[in-house]
């Protein structure tokens, strides 16, 4: 099904064009599915992220430029944005798909489609938006209050959902006013020229979106640049944990969506035969590649058989193949070494004790590509390394628990705190323990990231929102302006 031929580029996107890049080194990108060479664009060197970094300051800073348009014009230019990435969808659907294993039917419903709402989204909440207010002062003074752009953003987005990623942090960033370098992950570069190709189309105004591709130094050099005033990252906890620590130091403003274990609680009343499309879409969406995804299922001791043997079932029917077949539910891990990771896992699973009904090896029905059957452990504890650490796979962790209370406790006890699920038939309840779950964001029946909602973790899981006018207050900082002054006592004699 993949593509026989490759997209290659021998430029970089800064300043508003396609410029040579500084160094010489090449990223070489293969199918997840059929490991044949998909394309290749140049790597990014520190000297290229140098001249993205001025060219977005240079746009910003400029007293005619994109920060002091009036949001109505910024609005504009955001909604042809949105039409020139809806017009390229497909294509960039495909190559989503091809690089990182992505079944295309989900690259279809997300990266051809996301990223346009968001832009549109994003135009809306800015018109709406109050960026001046007059306050009265306490002592007789008035105050004025502005919500200006931050100015230049560093943004590194991962090779899970590259489209949608950056469009959490390009969408609210343009709105405000804010210019931005983009560093796409060296898995999936390819998708990173449409998106080149969309903002020319939109005339945005050189420099105020500029994409630099490279692997983690090149990341972390953009991080502690100078010229940068904020950086918004995607990615794991670990390098989340270093960002958010070099930012520290540099006092500058992070937003970080890390990592997540979260749990999908099935209640004693749930009917999961009702759920089967909802409950994939919550626990194995993209093959597993998704931080929000709820890999630990707890399930009520009394019903736990019934569920282990619904959730073997759910991954054994799966279709596993090419990520660029519609029929394909389940493709392959974005590379080589992601695949070993899983199968880590799936080792240290075993030699815990836990017990797989489902999955476990490599389907036999593929002999290229670095697939991973669906996999689902039954008798797993809370304190298993599966049920600890994220796989990001497809790889499912089934605990029984001990009345509502446990089950809460037990969905609690973790590091991370990004997404999770209750699936009940009674909706007042679900939302009853919905609330006790710490966590950023959790799903009754379902969970489906909406635009209008503030998305991000507690815990390890990361600092800040994206999405919603959240995600747009993180791009905006305060100013107080003083006006007219109190009124003085009068002077003694």
């Amino acid at each position: 099904m993949s593509t026989q031929t490759t997209v290659d580029s021998n430029e970089l996107f800064i300043g508003g064009g396609w410029i040579e890049p500084r160094g010489s080194e090449r990223i070489t990108v293969v199918s997840a599915s059929t490991e044949d060479l998909a394309g290749s664009v140049p790597e990014g060197t520190n000297a290229d992220i140098d001249g993205a970094v001025s060219a977005a300051r240079q746009a910003f800073d400029d007293p005619d430029g994109w920060s002091s348009w009036a949001a109505d014009d910024r609005a504009q230019a955001l909604e042809r944005l949105a039409d020139a990435l809806e017009s390229r969808g497909e294509e960039t659907a495909q190559r989503v798909s091809l690089q990182n294993g992505m079944p295309i039917s989900i690259a279809m419903q997300t990266e051809a489609v996301f990223p346009a709402v968001l832009a549109r989204y994003y135009a809306g909440l800015i018109r709406q938006t109050t960026l001046e207010e007059e306050r009265q002062g306490l002592l007789g003074g008035t105050i004025q209050v502005l919500r200006k752009p931050v100015g230049v953003v560093g943004a590194i987005v991962p090779w899970n959902f590259p489209q949608c990623l950056s469009m959490f942090k390009l969408g609210p960033l343009l709105a405000s006013g804010c210019t931005a370098v983009i560093k796409p992950s060296p898995e999936t570069v390819l998708d990173s020229l449409l998106l080149a190709e969309a903002i020319i189309e939109a005339g945005l105004p050189p420099g105020v979106v500029n994409i630099v591709p490279g692997g983690r130094e090149l990341g972390a050099y953009l991080v502690e640049h100078p010229g940068v005033d904020k950086v918004a990252f995607t990615g794991s906890t670990a390098a989340g944990r270093k960002i958010a620590r070099r930012c520290g130091e540099l006092l500058r403003p992070v937003t970080l969506e890390l990592g997540g274990k979260s749990a999908a609680i099935v209640l004693d009343d749930a009917d999961l035969s009702q759920s089967v499309e909802a409950l994939f879409g919550a626990t194995l969406l993209n093959n597993g590649q998704t931080c929000y995804l709820g890999t630990r299922v707890l399930a009520p001791r009394a019903r736990y058989d019934e569920v282990v043997e619904m959730f073997a079932g759910l991954a054994g029917a799966l279709a596993v193949g090419d990520s660029l077949d519609p029929a394909t539910q389940i493709g392959p891990m974005v590379s080589a070494r992601q695949r070993e990771r899983v199968e880590g896992y799936i080792e240290e699973g075993r030699a815990q004790g836990a017990r797989i009904v489902a999955g476990g090896g490599r389907p036999e029905s593929q002999d290229r590509g670095w697939f991973v059957e669906p996999t689902v452990f039954a008798d797993v504890r809370n304190d298993h390394t599966i049920a600890r650490e994220e796989i990001f796979g497809p790889v499912l962790s089934l605990i029984p628990y001990d009345g509502v209370e446990d089950a809460i406790a037990l969905a609690n006890d973790s590091e991370f705190g990004l997404g999770g699920s209750v699936w009940t038939n009674d909706q007042e309840r679900g939302e009853d323990v919905a609330r006790r779950v710490q966590t950023g964001s959790i799903g009754i029946n379902h969970f489906v990231i909406d635009p209008a909602a503030p998305f991000g973790g507690v815990k390890a899981s990361g600092i800040g929102r994206e999405l919603g006018p959240e995600g747009l207050a993180a791009y905006l900082q305060l100013q107080t302006i003083y006006k007219t002054p109190p009124l003085q006592p009068d002077a003694a004699p």
